[in-house]
């Protein structure tokens, strides 16, 4: 962690237009400030914007006004190699498609972002990996090829992987989106279980009101405004 101050992330000001087919404002002047272990859920129906301020704040994004600042850092005005960097090391993503590698064992998965990030040896790395999958009940599967695991342990896997580098924020976008409701309770409950032992902040955009209730902040967004924080 590269800061103790008690937010992890804060926005300020931060508004976007779209100018396809013509200049539309999606998002209208957000600010937000994401507490460090906090389990924040950001809701709003189709097109309030909540995807397009998920993008904004994954860094993904760098065409908008206002400030994004990250771990005691601004990002605002960094170049793309730059933020490419600090992602690997500051964020972890779970989308609602899992996205492993079919070619790849379990395992091989789980290392790519820490062999990406090279702060670590290949031995440290495999470590690493073993430890968040134990921490997943996942780690009998390490040399499996995630093409033969079930939808559920593919998600699993993924937050693994997107744990690997002990980022400062899990992002997921719909990480329940494409799983049974029995399948959806675990990953809310490894989630829950993120932040309340180890401190992890996880926001996750969703339109799931039975996760999204149960996390310790909802933030409502409505045509590009957040209505309720």
């Amino acid at each position: 962690m590269t800061t103790q101050s008690p937010y992890v992330l804060r926005t300020q000001g931060v508004t976007k237009y779209f100018y396809d087919p013509e200049k539309f404002q999606v998002l209208k002047n957000i600010n937000l400030t994401v507490n460090r272990g906090e389990f924040l859920s950001l809701v709003g129906k189709s097109g309030c914007g909540k995807s397009t301020l998920m993008y904004v704040l994954s860094t993904m994004d760098t065409d908008y006004e206002g400030e994004l600042e990250i771990a005691g850092e601004r990002l605002t005005g960094k170049k793309q190699n730059e933020l490419a960097q600090f992602r690997n090391n500051h964020i972890g993503f779970v989308f609602q498609f899992h996205y492993l590698l079919p070619e790849f064992t379990v395992l091989q998965n789980v290392m790519i972002p820490a062999l990406k990030l090279g702060k670590y040896s290949n031995s440290e790395i495999e470590h690493r990996a073993i430890e968040k999958l134990t921490l997943l009940g996942m780690q009998e599967f390490a040399h499996k090829r995630t093409n033969k695991l079930s939808g559920g342990q593919q998600q699993r896997v993924a937050i693994a992987r997107a744990l690997i580098n002990d980022p400062d924020i899990i992002m997921g976008d719909e990480p329940t989106g494409n799983l049974d409701s029995y399948n959806s309770n675990i990953v809310f409950d490894i989630f829950r279980e993120l932040t309340s032992a180890y401190k992890q902040t996880i926001i996750a955009v969703t339109h799931d009101d039975e996760f999204a209730k149960k996390t310790d902040r909802v933030v409502v967004m409505s045509d590009g405004k957040i209505t309720t924080n």
